[in-house]
């Protein structure tokens, strides 16, 4: 069994459209756009991946129970390093500075950062990272960000 897809509840589906897009490089597969009902279904070579539907207000809650965050993985710490770029024209915020390992001295590893409402997401590479201190020590980084 793998992942088919993960919906997400925004505010405003321009601007989570936009910087899904802008970030993952994610293509529009299907939308809605009625007044009451707007959703985006967003993919990569055909595969649903990543739906956005806007139906809720204020931000993404860390104290209540649900999604912790969402992880991406790509091939390489350069792919990586090429999407933190993005996200730093973006203005998006970052949990951490420059690619953090998931554990102490590992070599897996990426940036965390949020969406347009909060929500926490990360985007690793299996290899590559620096065998650094994590920020958090004995622990893997995406579970305390």
């Amino acid at each position: 069994m793998v992942t088919g897809h993960v919906g997400l509840n925004v505010t405003d589906l321009e601007r989570s459209l936009a910087f899904y897009r802008t970030v993952f490089d994610f293509e529009v597969m299907a939308a809605g756009d009625e007044t009451d009902r707007r959703w985006a279904f967003l993919g990569r070579d055909g595969r649903l991946l990543v739906t956005l539907w806007q139906q809720s207000e204020g931000t993404f809650s860390v104290s209540t129970p649900g999604l912790h965050h969402l992880s991406f993985q790509v091939d390489t710490i350069d792919e990586v390093n090429a999407t933190a770029e993005v996200l730093r024209g973006l203005g998006a915020e970052f949990a951490y500075e420059g690619v953090v390992p998931h554990g102490e001295q590992g070599v897996s590893g990426g940036v965390y950062f949020t969406d347009p409402d909060g929500t926490r997401l990360e985007i690793y590479a299996p290899t590559g990272a620096d065998p650094a201190a994590a920020p958090v020590p004995g622990a893997p980084t995406c579970g305390f960000f």
